[in-house]
C-alpha cells in the first residue's frame, strides 16, 4: 500500500532539530527524503553518537530518531561541481527545506530564488529563529530563545520568579510541525497553479500562535498572566496531586464532574452548598486543592485512578518517559516502533502521529549512513554515468 506522499520528493538539507523534525514527519508519510549532507556529515550525526547508553552503532538517539526514512547523499555545495549536482536534484524535486541561520542559503546560491531558475514548480522552506525579514530577523536562535521571548516561559512553571521552559522543546518542534503545514499548503496550491513558492517559518511566529486564546485574554483584560503550575486559572480542582505513590491529575471542568468526585473524596466540608458551582471552588482554590493533595495521599494512583474512573471524572497518571511509552493505548496505535541501524542493530522510538484511514501504511527505514545513497540518487534519479559519479568523488566534490 501506498504511503500518501508518495511521489512527492524532497531534498533535507537540514540540521539539529526543527528542520530535521519536519522532514521526518514528511518522510514517515512517505515522501521520497533526500537528505542532502556536508562531506563531513549534517552536525546532529555527532550528538551523543560515542555516548554508550544513547547511541547504536555510533548514531545517536538525535540522528536515529529524525533521519529515519531517509536517504543520505554528501555533497560539497560550497563547490561549482557540487552545487551544479544540487541545482540537477533540484529539477527532479518538488520541496528543499532547510533550516540555516539567515542568509546562508542566499549565500550558497540555494534559496528560492537561485532555485526557481532552474524548477519553476519548486516549493522551498526555510525554518528560522524569526523568518526573512523584519527589524531582529538576523538574530541567532534555539529553542530556549524563541521559548523565552515567545512568552510562553512567563506562564509556565510554580511562580513568576522563576521562569521555566518546556520539558520538551515546543520551540523547535513547533518550528518543524508549522513547517509540514506550510509545505503541504504549498504543495496543494501547485496543483491549481503549477506553480512553486517560498514557505517562510519563524520558530518565534509558531510560538506567537500557539498562545492563542490567552493572546485574546491578555488584549481584553490588559492583564498579564502569571504561572500557576499546574493549576488552572478558571477550573477547580484541576491540579497535579500526590497518592502514596507518585502523581496523578484531575481535571474537574464542568459543575457535574464535581458532584461525582464528592462520591470518591469523602470530606463533609466539600459538600457545601457553595462548592457546587465554579466560582467559589476557584475562590477557595488553595484549600480544595491542599485537602485533596492531603486525602489523595493516604492511598495509591491504581487505587485512585480506578475510582475516578469510574465516575467519569477526567483524570491520569502523571508518567515517567517508561510508563507512557509502555502505555497499552499508546502501543495499540503503534507509537513505539522499531527503529533500525543500517548494520542491522535494533532500538526503538515513537511512532507517527499521523493515522490515515486508507493510505495507512507505516514503515520505517534506517537512518542512513553518511552518503551511503550518492551513488544511487545520482545514477538512478539524475541518471549520472559511473564515470561521471567516479570524477566527481575523486574531486572530492561528493562523499
Amino acid at each position: 500500500m501506498a504511503k500518501p506522499l508518495a511521489g512527492v520528493r524532497i531534498l533535507d538539507l537540514t540540521h539539529m532539530l526543527s528542520g530535521p523534525y519536519g522532514a521526518m514527519i514528511l518522510a514517515d508519510l512517505g515522501a521520497e527524503t533526500i537528505k542532502v549532507e556536508p562531506l563531513q556529515g549534517e552536525g546532529t550525526r555527532k550528538l551523543l553518537a560515542t555516548d554508550p547508553a544513547n547511541s547504536l552503532e555510533g548514531q545517536g538517539a538525535y540522528f536515529i530518531t529524525l533521519n529515519r526514512n531517509k536517504q543520505s547523499v554528501a555533497l560539497d555545495l560550497k563547490s561549482e561541481e557540487g552545487l551544479q549536482v544540487f541545482y540537477d536534484l533540484v529539477k527532479e524535486a518538488d520541496v528543499v527545506i532547510e533550516n540555516f541561520s539567515a542568509g546562508v542559503a542566499d549565500k550558497l546560491k540555494i534559496s528560492y530564488p537561485h532555485l526557481r531558475e532552474h524548477n519553476r514548480g519548486i516549493i522551498t522552506c526555510s525554518i528560522s529563529g524569526f523568518g526573512s525579514a523584519g527589524p531582529n530577523f538576523q538574530r541567532p536562535a534555539f529553542d530556549q530563545v524563541v521559548q523565552a521571548l515567545g512568552g510562553g516561559m512567563s506562564i509556565t512553571g510554580t511562580d513568576a520568579e522563576h521562569p521555566t521552559r518546556a520539558g520538551i522543546p515546543i520551540g523547535d518542534l513547533g518550528g518543524g510541525m508549522f513547517g509540514v503545514m506550510g509545505i503541504l499548503s504549498a504543495l496543494y496550491e501547485r496543483e491549481r497553479s503549477g506553480e512553486g513558492q517560498h514557505v517562510d517559518i519563524s520558530m518565534l511566529d509558531c510560538q506567537i500562535s500557539m498562545l492563542n486564546y490567552m493572546a485574546t485574554m491578555y488584549f481584553l483584560s490588559g492583564q498579564e498572566p502569571t504561572p500557576i503550575g499546574n493549576a488552572h486559572f478558571v477550573h477547580v480542582p484541576y491540579n497535579s496531586y500526590r497518592t502514596a505513590d507518585g502523581h496523578i491529575i484531575i481535571a474537574v471542568i464542568f459543575d457535574s464532574f464535581w458532584d461525582n468526585l464528592l462520591e470518591v473524596v469523602d470530606f463533609e466540608p466539600f459538600r457545601d452548598e457553595k462548592y457546587k458551582t465554579q466560582p467559589a471552588r476557584l475562590a477557595d482554590k488553595d484549600f480544595i486543592d491542599g485537602k485533596l493533595n492531603e486525602i489523595l495521599a493516604t492511598n495509591t494512583s491504581d487505587y485512585w485512578l480506578k475510582l475516578l474512573q469510574e465516575k467519569r471524572i477526567p483524570c491520569a497518571r502523571v508518567n515517567r518517559f517508561g510508563e507512557a511509552l509502555a502505555d497499552e493505548q499508546v502501543m495499540s496505535r503503534n507509537m513505539v516502533v522499531e527503529l533500525e541501524h543500517p548494520s542491522g542493530a535494533k532500538t526503538r522510538g515513537p511512532g507517527n502521529p499521523i493515522k490515515l484511514s486508507r493510505t495507512s501504511d507505516e514503515s520505517f527505514s534506517p537512518a542512513p549512513l553518511l552518503g551511503q545513497h550518492t551513488e544511487t540518487v545520482l545514477t538512478g534519479v539524475l541518471g549520472y554515468s559511473a564515470e561521471q559519479v567516479a570524477e566527481l568523488r575523486e574531486g572530492g566534490k561528493i562523499a
